[in-house]
């Protein structure tokens, strides 16, 4: 498939319907080729479960909102 830079913006589910199917883009820059778009071989799409940060935080002492608050921050916390 092909697509100028326009597609990109105005037709991009086609685009990456395209990728679903296993088709290649060529991106067109006024009508010359610029690059290409792959679709990722391999992709293996499994449970959540199995992924190995997956219940990561099972052993700690503070609720989830507390690590969240100490990892984002203060406003002006320098």
């Amino acid at each position: 498939m092909q697509a100028s830079v326009v597609d990109l913006r105005y037709k991009s589910n086609d685009i990456l319907a395209a990728l679903d199917h296993g088709e290649e883009v060529v991106l067109l820059y006024r009508g010359k080729p610029k690059g290409t778009i792959m679709p990722l071989a391999g992709k293996s799409t499994g449970a959540v479960a199995d992924h190995p940060f997956f219940g990561m935080n099972r052993q700690a002492d503070k609720p989830v909102e507390a690590v969240m608050e100490e990892l984002r921050g203060g406003r002006y916390d320098f």
